[in-house]
């Protein structure tokens, strides 16, 4: 994971802005109020604050109301998003309290205890009850296995729940009349995926195209090859045409000749 202290608003993306607390967004922004940079490229930067924290806007300068937003988690600080004035916005980092609120750029941000406790008030029937969708966003970032025993069985010494705990598993358990069922949760190291370049550079595509100007055309090469074909074929059949082909003894020539002399003469 990235140190949110090297985060600027240049490097800020929908997956490490949920690194930072509200205070590191007021700084980075004052930070970058000196970069020319940073008006022309506002709506990319506030779009992405946005994706994981709330942003409004402080239009009635008033203590009381200042309050409200303070009692309701918000943090109020000064931005700059025109070239003119500062003005004073309350920002507050977006809750992740149900299934709903977990997507793929938040869930490599919370801890496994964490997401049990999502889980937890979200949950009715367990982990089956979970829509697919859901189950893909949490096993990108978490290991999960899970079991239903007899109560009495669950911990039993040298048994599942034992292994998946000294692996370093957490642990969420579900009632279910005399039975339990057991969600065990551990968060993967995050991984980059590898970028694919699929770009080829002028020289390789200029030499690329010369040589298939090289070669011939693909049509025409068969075409050629079905009529030198073709001719063979007539020649020989022309000469196989005149060529007697049967091999007999005369004395079998000459009796079918007398026998085809009987017939007519019949």
């Amino acid at each position: 994971m990235k140190d949110k202290k090297t985060l600027t608003l240049k490097t800020l993306t929908k997956s490490n802005v949920w690194d930072l607390q509200e205070n590191d967004i007021f700084r980075m922004w004052e930070v970058a109020e000196r970069d020319a940079d940073l008006r022309d490229n506002m709506r990319h930067y506030t779009d992405i604050i946005r994706s994981a924290f709330e942003m409004e806007e402080l239009k009635i300068d008033k203590p009381q109301i200042i309050k409200k937003y303070e009692d309701r988690g918000y943090k109020i600080g000064l931005l700059r998003l025109d070239e003119q004035t500062r003005t004073k916005w309350c920002i507050k980092k977006r809750p992740i309290l149900r299934v709903t609120d977990l997507t793929y750029e938040n869930i490599h941000h919370i801890s496994a205890t964490k997401l049990l406790e999502v889980l937890d008030r979200n949950f009715g029937g367990g982990w089956d009850s979970l829509s697919q969708s859901i189950h893909d966003i949490i096993e990108s970032g978490f290991d999960i296995s899970t079991t239903t025993l007899p109560a009495d069985r669950l911990r039993k010494p040298g048994g599942m729940y034992e292994k998946k705990v000294n692996d370093g598993f957490e642990v969420l358990e579900i009632p279910k009349g005399s039975w339990v069922e057991a969600i065990f949760a551990k968060a993967k190291p995050e991984v980059e995926k590898p970028r694919m370049r699929f770009e080829m550079p002028d020289d390789d595509l200029s030499d690329e195209q010369n040589e298939d100007e090289d070669l011939p055309e693909e049509d025409d090469r068969y075409e050629d090859e079905d009529e030198d074909e073709d001719e063979y074929d007539e020649d020989r059949l022309t000469e196989e045409s005149y060529r007697t082909t049967f091999e007999a003894e005369p004395e079998d020539l000459n009796l079918e000749a007398e026998e085809m002399s009987d017939e007519y003469d019949a």
